[in-house]
């Protein structure tokens, strides 16, 4: 909701929405007084966020799975002392909670102005039939229930202050593709949460941020080691192949900037009429307007069309179902 101590707006700063006077329309500078958590700081879009709330001046409460990893003394390089790392695994209550006495005790009774929840996992790209059910409870655990556990013992500080949501989000919460069988539980329910709670949401499209090729080719390995024989003769390796080839190279022509997204969470922190939802990244609109508003064979083409090679698992194809008739 919108703060009633911070009303003032002030328009100049960069941002993503546009006020009649033709840039984004800003609660006043003194609101950076008020603190600000981030959870997911290691990489990606909440390191650039953190860094980039850090040069407005506010006080920024940082998760990271790991304080000594590459990504948080990076962070913390290039921050101001204003900045809190703190670790956190979203699969473990010890660590939720000592995060939450932290800030609890190191906002000297001014509230917290914003919850960034950006935190996710998946370590995996197969169908639901192919992938461990440990990930699934594992992309539960991080995606949903960590962020809702953090999310509740926050609002009394955000509710004192005034402050805001913002939850980023995968497309597959509401775009599944066959291949993200592990990813698409877990957006779905922080999507509906989020709706429920009136909190801003971003689903971005993917961004070039590092990516560890050699990482996912070892995942893919290990799913394969693991599949039963039977499963595996069904989709044939050739297919888990495809599929992880496909994405790794999705992943590599992906918009390396991550300012769009940087920008939307900002806004959605900092703008005197946020909007409920953003989509930064350019045909994200596009994709929503076709998953919502056309046939679901169009959908259906289409994101086979933009995210992999339609290629079929081998017990459907047509030329093993011919050896298969008598």
């Amino acid at each position: 909701g919108k703060c009633e101590r911070a009303s003032a707006v002030t328009c100049g700063c960069p941002g993503t929405r546009s006020c009649p006077r033709g840039v984004p329309a800003r609660l006043s500078p003194a609101i950076t007084v008020l603190p600000l958590a981030l959870a997911g700081c290691d990489s990606g879009f909440g390191q650039a966020t953190a860094r980039h709330l850090d040069s407005l001046g506010f006080r920024v409460f940082a998760s990271v799975l790991d304080p000594r990893g590459p990504g948080a003394q990076e962070l913390q390089r290039s921050c101001s002392a204003r900045l809190t790392l703190l670790r956190m695994d979203l699969t473990k209550p010890e660590d939720i909670k000592s995060v939450l006495q932290h800030i609890q005790a190191h906002t000297n009774g001014t509230g917290l102005w914003g919850l960034v929840n950006n935190a996710g996992f998946n370590d995996i790209i197969a169908d639901a039939e192919l992938s461990p059910l440990g990930n699934f409870r594992t992309c539960m655990e991080v995606n949903f229930f960590g962020s809702l556990e953090l999310t509740k013992g926050l609002l009394p500080l955000l509710r004192s202050a005034g402050g805001r949501i913002v939850t980023v989000s995968s497309p597959a919460g509401e775009q599944p593709h066959g291949t993200q069988g592990c990813g698409v539980g877990s957006p779905t329910g922080m999507h509906q949460l989020c709706s429920t709670a009136g909190s801003g949401m971003l689903p971005p499209l993917p961004v070039g941020t590092p990516m560890n090729v050699d990482f996912w080719k070892l995942q893919k390995e290990q799913l394969v080691a693991r599949l039963p024989r039977e499963l595996l003769q069904a989709y044939g390796e050739d297919y888990v192949e495809e599929i992880n080839r496909q994405f790794i190279q999705f992943m590599k022509v992906a918009v390396e900037d991550l300012s769009a997204v940087v920008n939307s969470i900002t806004d959605g922190l900092l703008a005197a009429n946020p909007a409920v939802r953003y989509y930064p990244g350019q045909g994200l609109g596009l994709m929503y307007f076709i998953h919502r508003y056309l046939p679901y064979f169009v959908r259906d083409l289409f994101l086979k069309g933009l995210f992999i090679n339609p290629k079929l698992p081998r017990a459907l194809r047509p030329e093993h179902k011919d050896t298969k008739k008598p």
